[in-house]
């Protein structure tokens, strides 16, 4: 199949490459330009997103924010510009759940179909093509694109239309915020008792406070290996969504709220582009202690 891959960032990159793995050819492009190392017979750098969606079948973009999907998307000589009737555009960033519907209206439109199929997962499941893919769309559309996912993740649900695979997103990032929260007070209570937070850490892999969270960043918070990953500004970003989306729906989420000032000060003492497992540094300065 023809792919157009747009987004060749730490999380871009390799599931670009997994998608070549597969025998797929590729149409490249980033802002930031095509790593050399993609391009070859099965990879072809564009000059623009415009050129990806002229040659490609199924075009997937995996940007940052909102507002970069919107300008790949629509901007000058982007994606709509090379469209023509019956392909298919697939978001797999992770963006606001109501502007996604707005993408989709104008993308089918134009002909074609749209799925939002944001990711959980970070750099280690995108490396091992073992991402969770969380799609919103039509049935037929994520049919002909699942073999795609399958490529590049392991757990790939379809959530319902346009827009719930972004609400899913949101949800897994509160959840993953709060646990991760957890997880370093949990950490840093041990460590401040006296007690090794390693084996406390040990220990509870065993019981029923076991999740991947305390097993990959416990692990982080105890080695202080807090080089992305996943960063906290991309976080923030998610958790504003949650929060923006939670005062449209005229709902509390007063935890969701406390992991985002949290976050706000680790960017406030020049963390945001630590990893979010590094949240555990803000919750160390409360305390006067880092965990050892």
């Amino acid at each position: 199949m023809k792919i157009g891959f747009i987004g060749l960032g730490i999380m871009g990159r390799p599931m670009a490459q997994n998608l070549m793995k597969g025998g797929h050819t590729l149409y490249l492009f980033s802002r930031s330009g095509v790593p050399q190392d993609l391009v070859g017979n099965q990879g072809i750098a564009c000059k623009t997103a415009k050129e990806v969606a002229q040659n490609a079948e199924v075009i997937i973009t995996m940007v940052p924010d909102t507002p970069h999907v919107e300008s790949v998307l629509f901007g000058k000589d982007g994606v709509a510009e090379g469209l023509s009737a019956g392909k298919i555009v697939v978001d797999m960033s992770s963006i606001a759940p109501l502007e996604t519907k707005k993408f989709a209206e104008r993308i089918n439109k134009l002909g074609c179909e749209y799925i939002d199929a944001p990711v959980s997962g970070g750099e280690v499941g995108a490396k091992n093509a073992a991402l969770t893919i969380m799609c919103g769309g039509t049935e037929a559309a994520f049919a002909k694109v699942k073999p795609l996912f399958e490529l590049m993740g392991k757990n790939i649900t379809l959530v319902g239309g346009n827009g719930d695979g972004q609400t899913c997103k949101v949800a897994n990032q509160i959840i993953v915020a709060l646990t991760i929260e957890a997880v370093g007070e949990a950490l840093l209570f041990a460590s401040k008792a006296g007690a090794d937070p390693a084996k406390v850490r040990q220990a509870l892999m065993g019981g029923f406070a076991s999740s991947k969270i305390l097993e990959v960043h416990g692990e982080r918070m105890i080695k202080r290996t807090f080089n992305p990953g996943f960063r906290i500004e991309l976080h923030q970003k998610d958790l504003n969504l949650a929060l923006s989306g939670a005062r449209a729906l005229h709902i509390s989420l007063p935890n969701t709220a406390t992991c985002q000032e949290l976050f706000n000060a680790c960017a406030a003492n020049g963390g945001s582009a630590w990893d979010h497992s590094a949240m555990v540094r803000a919750l160390e300065m409360l305390a006067k202690h880092e965990i050892k």
